[in-house]
């Protein structure tokens, strides 16, 4: 009776979730003349999240009667706030007990549903701004914080649209819930199997073919998907066995595939729904979002793809039998329907011009109808339950992280620290140079992006630390995508790595291990944000010569990264020389920086890193040969 009663309120809150998402993006309410704000239906949506985030994720092996009764309870104080929320905004300096004290309960509760669902890391620092917001008039300094009364606190926190139901609560649930919703989908019609087999058709059989399906799967499938874990548990379990069946040690094979699966989320067109995100902060059309991410994506996926061929060709690691793996073509003929709600979706953002969230659920519904065509029939209830209660479950720890960002800008802005903190960074930019401050800034972001979702981390990064970046001439775009990348790398930082982490459970290998792996394998990733800040043209803001110098440039440093692998742990006396490629790599590739955009030392500079890529070959290929032979 217990169990099932868990797991009943369990799949109505998680399956109302997305259910009212589409209710509210496609506007649905003003049919039936029903009249909301914003922050009504935020606040229902993140009730909901966290009473399912404690039967998701009971104190004990399974939930019981304790975590039903939370379950329950959570919801209540967020649903009193919604119903009374328009009579509040008219009586809001009054502060009665009934408008704060069940701000209490609903804010202590999500705290606790968000440290169960998204780790005691992310809900630690949230406690820590929470404390700073109560108590921060008592620090000294610069970090003296401006005093305002208990109740007051809470009720901004609680029901005000600069808190918890702000904007990044708004865009959880008017934006990123559609293309969670249309990852799930893209799921369950199949169409990760034809991203899959295609992959594999194409790449399969080449020298170390198993890693390479990786790179080209999580790359096409991981824009969609929103989640870098997702991807992994998606693409994950078919590569991962396959690339250690085929020679790859389980460290490497984990790596790889967090690696690709992690920059999915930087590959353009929808980079896991946040280039809609930084667009509708910079206020700029979406395309010119995808157009600047556009050469580092590329970057991304073709360095990785040649670190995946040198640790092939360092274990001598080759492909699958052409006989094993499915043919591309057929595979392509079988399922080329699943490409048509990628390219209706670009169009309706970029033809029509309609909304990002609205884009996504018609390209959704158009995937749902192919669904159907091929299926031949009706969607079974386990069909439904996947895709509502699937889609929901994906959403509990990005609408309570939602939740928690609100609470951190709203205590920046509430307090002053937010303006502090650029004031605190803009003068290290002043006093040290820019180039001190940037890498502040990325220690910064990947700290406070450990365990957080792609959209999350970007969204609480922003009013952080990109008004110091701009503060200092920073280009905005340059700025931004600065931030996205380093908070979406925490992905494979330790000590957190959450990509590594589960990529490494599937693979049965050491987490530490793992994450080293992917840090080197990342590199480029770590790189190439200093670049464009230095110099936009990498971003396509530049003249054609500045952006095919740039391009060029870069492309020499990215073959000697790439080749790095062929020599990495061959033995002990590569330790010096992987620290002189690295230092030739941040040379040939700042070259723009150095000599200028034009220079002819720039483009002589290009050419010398092709030398050490050739004179890298040669000596990694007779190294490995005498590795072999002992």
């Amino acid at each position: 009776m217990k169990d099932r009663l868990c797991n009943l309120v369990l799949g109505v809150y998680c399956a109302l979730m997305p259910i009212i998402g589409i209710i509210w993006i496609l506007s649905l309410l003003d049919y039936a003349n029903i009249s909301l704000i914003d922050a009504q239906v935020t606040g229902v949506v993140l009730g909901l999240a966290a009473g399912a985030a404690f039967l998701k994720h009971p104190y004990q092996d399974k939930p019981g009667w304790f975590e039903l009764l939370l379950a329950l309870s959570a919801p209540v104080p967020w649903l009193w706030m919604s119903v009374n929320l328009e009579d509040w905004l008219l009586r809001m300096a009054d502060r009665p007990p009934e408008m704060w004290v069940p701000g209490i309960f609903a804010l202590v509760m999500m705290m606790e549903a968000l440290r169960k669902s998204a780790g005691g890391v992310i809900a630690g620092l949230v406690w820590i701004i929470i404390l700073y917001g109560f108590f921060g008039h008592h620090m000294p300094g610069v970090l003296e914080a401006e005093t305002f009364p208990p109740a007051k606190t809470v009720l901004y926190l609680y029901a005000d649209t600069n808190g918890v139901p702000g904007i990044v609560l708004n865009i959880v649930v008017g934006l990123v819930l559609a293309f969670i919703i249309f990852g799930k989908m893209m799921e369950i019609s199949g169409a990760m199997g034809f991203f899959n087999d295609l992959a594999m058709g194409l790449m399969g059989h080449r020298r170390g073919g198993p890693a390479k399906v990786a790179v080209v799967a999580s790359s096409a499938f991981g824009s969609i998907s929103g989640s870098a874990v997702a991807n992994i548990m998606s693409t994950g379990v078919v590569t991962i066995p396959l690339m250690k069946r085929t020679g790859f040690q389980a460290r490497y094979a984990a790596a790889i595939e967090a690696v690709a699966s992690n920059g999915g989320q930087v590959a353009p067109p929808v980079m896991g729904a946040t280039a809609f995100i930084i667009a509708e902060f910079l206020e700029v059309p979406y395309a010119e979002v995808a157009l600047a991410a556009f050469i580092p994506a590329i970057f991304y996926f073709l360095i990785l793809f040649l670190q995946v061929d040198g640790v092939a060709v360092r274990y001598g690691i080759g492909g699958l039998p052409k006989t094993e793996l499915p043919d591309p073509f057929k595979s392509f003929i079988a399922g080329w329907l699943y490409l048509v709600p990628i390219g209706v979706l670009i169009w309706i953002l970029l033809g029509l011009g309609y909304r990002a969230g609205l884009a996504g659920l018609y390209a959704c519904g158009l995937l749902f109808i192919f669904f159907l065509v091929r299926k031949r029939g009706l969607p079974s209830r386990q069909d439904w339950s996947g895709f509502f209660v699937g889609s929901g479950e994906n959403l509990i720890p990005l609408v309570l992280i939602g939740g928690a960002a609100g609470i951190i800008i709203g205590l920046m802005n509430s307090t002053g620290l937010g303006f502090q903190l650029s004031l605190i960074l803009t003068e290290i930019g002043q006093t040290a140079g820019i180039l001190v401050m940037l890498f502040l800034t990325a220690f910064i972001c990947i700290l406070l992006g450990m365990g957080m979702p792609t959209a999350a981390v970007y969204i609480v990064l922003v009013s952080v630390v990109a008004p110091a970046l701009t503060e200092m001439k920073i280009p905005e775009m340059s700025a931004h995508l600065f931030i996205f990348y380093f908070g979406l790398l925490s992905m494979l930082t330790p000590p957190v790595a959450i990509a590594s982490m589960v990529a490494a459970q599937l693979a049965g290998s050491d987490m530490w291990r793992t994450g080293l792996v992917g840090l080197q394998l990342a590199a480029a990733a770590f790189l190439m944000p200093f670049l464009w800040v230095f110099n936009p043209a990498f971003l396509l803001n530049g003249s054609w010569q500045e952006i095919a110098t740039v391009i060029f440039t870069a492309f020499s440093a990215g073959m000697i990264i790439g080749q790095m692998t062929r020599i990495s742990g061959i033995g002990s006396s590569e330790g010096l020389m992987i620290l002189f490629l690295l230092a030739a790599t941040i040379f040939v590739g700042g070259a723009t920086i150095w000599f200028g955009q034009t220079s002819p030392l720039t483009i002589a500079t290009g050419c010398l890193g092709f030398g050490i890529v050739y004179g890298l070959r040669k000596y990694a290929d007779r190294r490995t040969k005498e590795a072999r032979a002992k």
